[in-house]
């Protein structure tokens, strides 16, 4: 049997759902296993909150402005931690859009690629996906909704459906 190397899953958190909305948190896991973590302090610009966001990841903007580091500081931090390598997120088109938001009001040149995770799944992969995701929450009791354990989850799905059987030819 052949060991599963997993992508290394990068993961958004924000203040909201629409396109005013901007990143509060960022958790990558790794392929090595590493993990990074970490609040963004919110910029003077940055308004928009939504409430029913802050109830999904349980992150208020009090506790953005007490814990959060400055997103000039976050995106050095996680420039080292990534390097140049590709990191795959499972909602892409709006963690990108906020990654990109990020560095440039930081003003700070990204390193790595960010990559849609739909790029390297399988059609067996994306046929399991969401069973198998909500298989492993049910299994982990996963109740949080934040970046890192976000990231875990998408991981460890992937490695997961990795090792299904391809489907057989219609």
């Amino acid at each position: 049997m052949s060991i599963i190397q997993p992508p290394t899953i990068l993961d958004v958190e924000a203040s909201g759902f629409g396109s005013d909305s901007f990143p509060i948190e960022i958790g990558v896991k790794r392929a090595d296993g590493a993990r990074f973590c970490r609040l963004i302090k919110p910029y003077p610009g940055w308004h928009h909150w939504s409430s029913e966001a802050e109830a999904l990841h349980g992150i208020s903007r009090k506790q953005l402005e007490k814990y959060g580091q400055s997103g000039i500081e976050v995106c050095k931090q996680l420039n080292a931690f990534m390097g140049k390598h590709v990191a795959y997120s499972d909602g892409w088109v709006v963690d990108y859009p906020w990654l990109i938001n990020l560095y440039a009001e930081a003003g700070v040149l990204m390193t790595f690629k960010l990559s849609a995770l739909e790029y390297i799944l399988s059609e067996t992969q994306m046929e399991h996906w969401h069973a198998t995701k909500q298989t492993l929450m049910e299994a982990n009791s996963v109740s949080r909704h934040r970046a890192s354990v976000d990231a875990e989850l998408i991981q460890q799905t992937y490695i997961s459906t990795a090792s299904l059987p391809a489907l057989a030819e219609r």
